[in-house]
């Protein structure tokens, strides 16, 4: 770990990232900007991940912000970054740790050891907390805290859970200085829905719709239909319209559904701080959280029988469903395929014709 991260700037190497590291077609994930191979250290053969962003503003930011990150323990660390030419592009080259572990909830469904507990789920939120907080801290707000980004540094009990992917990532000096709408529907606060201004509080939001999961197997807000997002999952987001159903919140504590509801609190100025999160007994005393059973691990294995729906949402790649506006090219109406736009054209022509 490099602590002077958060307080050293960034210059970015610009020998070839070939003399220093040996490069494998071998793809270990794809982030919201790039995709995500192995490399070799040439020297110790040390393991990494290789992040290839094509330069841009957005991409610089995203790897500014993680490099100020990398001194928390429970954030994957950059290694090195570089300035190459790749493919004709010139391109960020971020060397990473390497996360072997997995995903954090496809360790959860995966685990041979039985039921997944009320205290492992508040250990795991500690840890998340920590990444969170050290992120506020220095004013940076994740903008896409989901399970897909909390990555095992190792196979077996003794792997570090750490948060990764800085590409919604932005630098928050004031409140209500981010606007561009940036989300995965799932996790998405409720002020991001709307035109209004947000800050880093959006976090904590995502944090409470983390914690529901793990506490029961599926999340408190989704589309009955099976899409990304609908209006009237849109509205319950919104309105705050969420429940705890029996039986899989039967046996859980009250000290944590009260946790869940301060952070999905839809009025951010009365939504908890991560301090208050951090702060609080079920939080901040996690070894003497009730080793209560819960349905997690259970549902998340049968969830494609359960909740079709939202099983196919959670297991598809959220990549496709992920909307950031910087990104978004209006296509023409007149190109457009919408089949309300369709039906209107027609309806233009006919009444042109005066048919």
């Amino acid at each position: 770990m490099n602590p002077l991260n958060s307080i050293r700037p960034l210059i970015p190497k610009t020998n070839p990232i070939t003399t220093d590291y040996e490069i494998t077609k071998q793809v270990l994930g794809l982030g919201i900007n790039g995709k995500v191979v192995e490399c070799f250290d040439k020297k110790t053969r040390e393991k990494y991940a290789l992040k290839i962003l094509v330069e841009s503003e957005k991409a610089k930011r995203e790897v500014n912000l993680h490099w100020r990150a990398s001194g928390c323990r429970h954030i994957v660390n950059i290694i090195d970054v570089y300035q190459n030419k790749y493919h004709n592009n010139t391109c960020l080259l971020v060397v990473m740790e390497c996360m072997e572990g997995g995903e954090l909830f496809q360790r959860i469904q995966d685990r041979p050891e039985g039921a997944f507990t009320e205290r492992e789920a508040a250990q795991v939120m500690n840890e998340i907390c920590v990444a969170v907080k050290y992120l506020h801290d220095i004013n940076i707000a994740h903008r896409d805290l989901k399970p897909e980004n909390l990555l095992y540094s190792k196979k077996g009990t003794y792997g570090v859970l750490k948060l990764t992917d800085f590409g919604f990532a932005k630098e928050t000096i004031n409140k209500d200085t981010l606007q561009t709408p940036c989300y995965t529907p799932y996790y998405v606060a409720p002020e991001v829905l709307g035109p209004e201004k947000y800050d880093k509080s959006c976090d904590i939001w995502s944090l409470g719709v983390i914690m529901y999961i793990l506490l029961c197997g599926f999340p408190p807000f989704y589309s009955n239909h099976g899409l990304a997002i609908s209006p009237g999952m849109k509205k319950r987001i919104k309105t705050g319209q969420f429940t705890f159903p029996l039986p899989e919140w039967q046996n859980v504590s009250g000290d944590a559904k009260d946790l869940i509801n301060g952070m999905l609190n839809i009025d951010p100025a009365k939504r908890l701080t991560i301090d208050e999160v951090m702060n609080n007994r079920w939080i901040a005393q996690y070894t003497a959280v009730p080793q209560t059973p819960l349905h997690t691990n259970r549902l998340l294995k049968e969830g494609e029988e359960m909740w079709p729906e939202v099983q196919e949402e959670m297991t598809r790649s959220l990549a496709t469903m992920r909307v950031d506006y910087d990104q978004v090219v209006m296509k023409p109406l007149e190109n457009s395929n919408n089949s309300l736009l369709d039906k209107r054209r027609k309806k233009s022509v006919l009444t042109s014709l005066k048919i």
